[in-house]
């Protein structure tokens, strides 16, 4: 019960925390920082790894660990957005800021290229197949990341590409605790947009456009200009100027004086939108001598930036680990999520995409429709009416207003998340022990894409809806017998085990338009049928695993592993995949020679080296292919008559793609711990590589799977953990964590191949961009001009440029991959007040802005927004410039060059924490332990020179109009009884 006594404290506490105060308790942060800390004890720690636990110390393998605390402070809505500058070695990049999307991760580097490169994630023991949004962070106790041979070839083909495994939380011994923790936020833009010119500079300039257009042989200059000045008005379609300046611009190209616009309607102010973020999360958990519990709800509600985008999410999880006999212990842990995710169009170079739209229309085009005045167009009813700018130019959206038509239609993503995991150990003898687990994962999602009938581009087929279903059911077994017995000085740890893995994958969609009423949005209420269709998709993998460990005296350590899958995505003759490890580790600081030094509390050398497979093909449009020896053939009609065509060639020969993982490491403490490092070197070798290799279409298909190449990623890995004060009210702790990564393409057979704007070739990055190089703008008349590279007739290069772009060279011009990434983080505890913050960056690399180019037009795209970089183009009175010269004739300036590609350093105040924990004097009248108020940023900071572009966009180093990155600010409470 709530204390009455508790509203007598001049505390102000939220009425939703009031309620739940009696039952509530929160893992708040300790008031004063002890001696004995967790970071002391983080030397000999008890870390995650395959299919069990080892101590860090002597672990063979390359394995970091995230805690708890360091996600909880980080107010993400996917976990993987969590784990950027936490880890040496990991590559992350948020390529959309739409709530609930999900990072990309890399490990070490690109191993693949047609296949995926994705980490496998690991959730309590078990490969997971779910949604990464269905994951609360709250829920969540430590994730571990497996990064070499040693710690991931137990997992085989499942970790070719690193795993990432999380540990949920469990009950502890002890009395029950109940926690709540409540957080408000606000997002916008991490990054602001690029800056535009304003309504008198667009229309000086896009007059300057149409004077060098029309002028030619036999229109002098004198008459352009009068031309340009009488059609300036009706070639935009509109005059924001008013009925008094009917010709706002005269024949100098200057404004009329007392010319001055009537509005001034910024799209991003009525298409985006300042979001909130509210999340509270409460659990349940206890244990004793033979049991233990922990149950959970969350509740998020994510608004984005964008209108109508947004995530809500709802979970629970139920976790039980109890002793029934003293030969069996038996455990249960089930996970419900369902989530609606609102997702409009964010990511690509459609008129209806939100981010873009904000982005291209000018503020001299109303939202609302105008009078020759300036006032508004109302109705009968005296309400404005939306402006779908039919008298716009098509470049400028025409007939689009996604003001008005957002809020009608629907954009909706609904997905319901079971997890359920079970378990039996038998213990036969102390060190004998047999555990069977069962775990399934079931993925059902539902998808409505609505365009309404009133207003916009719908409207022209009287509305048209999509709906799909999706059900992903994947199930995995597991036996695993193991060993461990000490013998003296002696320490062995035997494993051998069994899994089956099942994914079943149906789908279902259909489209219909024509709606005879409106705010009716299933199918039912459409009349003509569009287009109906589903498939399924079905994977199988069987696998037999082994493990031992020995190790001698605590010193020496040794370690051999073993596993056979067999992928139903191969042949009978190639299904079979057989990967290994072996790893050593010497644990030095137990040698008598360096004991006397007195100088390291740890040192330890360690080795692996090992290989695993990929089967995880993906088709060129990034989707799994699971039949990839198979034929496979289309089915189309004509006049009603049904028909196929090959749509695959069989490839028996395809087989395993391999992955050989050499790792070296030394660990150091020093200081009685106060300063601990960790150096790592790797080299990765993916052979075989599995690729799309095209074809010539004459041959009907685009290009079949094919094992061609090898790659190779290298790099070095440091991590330095210091404390510089630590003492009974106050301690400081710094981290640093840089990465190196060096990719090359060792072997391609069959010489360079293009894919997009990149070329693979021998020597090269899977990342390096082939395109055609800039080489300036053409003084002498204001043409773009590019490099071009031929030979004589002595067959000696001839470096020239041209000012047609089908011209010009492609050319290498650098790789998009980061030379080092790292992060800065500190944390501060002074009595009751905790501070943490946490720099990501990366140095290096290139990225490609096409999202920028769609400022920059020439003059060809009139009605189109222009970056203010058009202020400096090519004039007589200033030659010398890398902006061509404005024309509405296009003359493809904006086409992909080395112009437009910038570089990728940057960096990011990705987080700060800021809290303080209230004396616990102010509730122990109520038994309230602790009760922590807190602030929290997340993307506070952004340090790039190319301003307006978020550099945090693609591995590839492309943009495609994504939804940008969000800078968040939450405030909440956790209390603790």
């Amino acid at each position: 019960m709530v204390s009455e006594n508790l509203f007598n404290y001049k505390v102000w506490i939220p009425s939703v925390a009031a309620f739940f105060l009696g039952v509530a308790s929160v893992n708040g942060q300790t008031s004063k920082p002890k001696k004995d800390t967790l970071r002391e004890k983080e030397i000999d720690e008890v870390v995650v790894v395959a299919y069990g636990k080892a101590k860090r110390n002597s672990y063979t393998g390359s394995v970091a660990t995230i805690s708890s605390d360091k996600i909880n402070d980080r107010p993400v809505t996917n976990i993987t957005k969590a784990l950027e500058g936490q880890v040496a070695g990991i590559q992350t990049t948020s390529s959309s800021g739409q709530p609930g999307a999900v990072a990309t991760i890399r490990i070490r580097g690109i191993g693949s290229v047609s296949a995926s490169s994705d980490p496998l994630y690991v959730v309590d023991g078990i490969p997971f197949d779910g949604n990464l949004n269905a994951i609360s962070p709250a829920d969540i106790e430590s994730i571990s990341v497996l990064k070499d041979a040693t710690a991931s070839a137990l997992y085989g083909s499942r970790g070719a590409n690193g795993i990432i495994i999380i540990t949920t939380k469990s009950g502890k011994k002890g009395e029950s605790k109940v926690n709540l923790n409540i957080s408000q936020g606000f997002s916008g833009r991490a990054v602001k947009d690029y800056e535009q010119v304003n309504t008198d500079q667009y229309f000086q300039l896009y007059w300057e456009a149409l004077r060098n257009g029309y002028k030619s042989d036999k229109i002098s200059s004198q008459q352009a200009a009068q031309m340009a000045s009488d059609n300036l008005v009706s070639m935009l379609g509109i005059n924001p100027y008013g009925s008094g300046y009917s010709k706002p611009v005269g024949t100098d190209g200057k404004l009329l004086p007392g010319a001055t616009p009537l509005w001034n309607d910024d799209w991003r102010d009525v298409l985006q939108r300042m979001a909130s973020r509210n999340q509270v999360d409460f659990n349940i958990s206890g244990g004793s001598e033979k049991s233990n519990y922990f149950f959970s709800l969350g509740y998020l509600d994510d608004k984005g930036l964008a209108i109508e985008s947004g995530f809500k999410r709802y979970n629970t999880r139920l976790k039980i680990n109890s002793e029934v006999k003293k030969w069996l212990n038996v455990g249960v842990n089930l996970n419900y999520t369902n989530s609606i995710q609102q997702a409009p169009t964010s990511s690509d170079s459609k008129a209806s995409n939100v981010i873009q739209a904000a982005r291209v229309v000018p503020s001299f085009y109303p939202y609302y429709e105008r009078n020759a005045d300036g006032s508004y167009v109302l109705d009968a009813a005296g309400n404005r009416i939306f402006d779908f700018g039919k008298y716009r130019p098509t470049s400028a959206l025409q007939n689009q207003n996604l003001a008005a038509t957002l809020p009608l239609d629907k954009n909706e993503n609904k997905e319901d998340n079971f997890s359920g995991k079970g378990f039996m150990e038998f213990i036969f003898l102390p060190e004998l022990r047999f555990k069977t687990s069962f775990s399934i994962d079931l993925v059902n999602y539902n998808g409505h894409f609505y365009s309404n009938p009133l207003l916009g581009q719908g409207s022209e087929i009287g509305g048209s809806v999509t709906k799909s279903n999706t059900r992903t059911l994947s199930y995995t077994t597991s036996n695993i017998l193991t060993y461990d017995k000490k013998f003296g000085k002696h320490h062995i740890n035997v494993l051998a085990g069994q899994e089956f893995y099942k994914y079943d994958y149906q789908t279902i969609s259909g489209s219909r338009s024509g709606f005879s009423l409106p705010y009716y949005y299933e199918p039912d209420a459409a009349s003509l049928l569009v287009n109906f269709g589903g498939y399924s998709n079905k994977l199988s993998l069987l696998s037999y695993l082994g493990k031992v460990e020995y190790d001698f005296n605590n010193t020496y350590f040794l370690s051999a592993s073993g596993r056979a899958d067999a992928s139903s995505r191969f042949g009978p003759d190639n299904r079979w995949g057989k990967f290994w490890s072996v790893g050593g580790s010497w644990k030095i600081s137990n040698e008598e020679f360096i004991k006397s030094l007195n100088v390291f509390n740890q040192l330890t050398l360690r080795a692996s080296y090992g290989g695993q497979g990929n089967d995880k093909l993906l088709l060129p449009n990034g989707q799994p292919l699971y039949y990839g020896y198979q034929e496979l053939y289309r089915i189309l009609t004509l006049g009603g008559e049904a028909g196929t065509t090959l749509e695959k060639a069989a490839t028996n020969n395809l087989k395993w793609e391999t992955n050989l993982n050499l790792n070296v490491g030394l660990e150091f403490a020093i200081l009685n711990n106060r300063i601990k490092g960790n150096i790592e070197y790797f080299k990765r070798k993916s052979q075989d590589l599995l690729f799309n290799v095209p074809v010539a279409p004459s041959l009907g298909i685009s290009d079949y799977p094919a094992n061609v190449g090898t790659i190779q990623n290298t790099g070095f890995e440091f991590s330095l953990f210091t404390t510089p004060i630590r003492n009974e009210d106050f301690q400081w702790n710094v981290d640093v964590n840089l990465s190196t990564l060096n990719n090359k393409i060792t072997k391609l057979p069959g010489g360079p191949l293009v894919v997009g704007t990149k070329q693979l070739r021998e020597g090269g990055s899977v990342y390096d961009f082939f395109i055609q190089e800039w080489a300036g703008v053409d003084p002498s008349n204001g043409k773009p001009l590019w490099k071009t590279i031929s030979k004589d007739a002595n067959g000696n290069e001839v470096v020239g440029t041209t000012s047609e772009y089908s011209k010009a060279t492609k050319i290498i011009q650098g790789s998009a991959l980061p030379k080092l990434t790292g992060a800065i983080s500190t944390s501060l505890n002074y009595k009751n007040f905790d501070f943490s913050a946490l720099l990501t960056f990366k140095i290096g690399g290139k990225i490609l802005d096409g999202d920028y180019t769609s400022l920059l037009h020439n003059g060809s795209s009139g009605g189109r927004s222009w970056g203010t970089e058009i202020l400096n183009r090519w004039t007589p009175d200033n030659p010398n410039t890398d902006v061509p010269g404005l024309s509405t004739t296009t003359n493809n300036w904006t086409s992909t060059s080395s112009r437009f590609l910038y570089s990728g350093t940057y960096a990011r105040l990705k987080n700060v924490s800021l809290g303080y924990t209230l004396p616990s004097d102010y509730f122990e009248k109520i038994g309230l332990k602790k009760f922590r108020i807190y602030v929290q940023a997340e993307n506070l900071l952004t340090f790039y020179k190319h301003k307006g572009m978020d550099p945090e966009q693609a591995l590839d180093g492309t943009t495609y109009f994504r939804y940008p990155a969000m800078r968040t600010i939450t405030f909440g409470l956790q209390a603790t009884l």
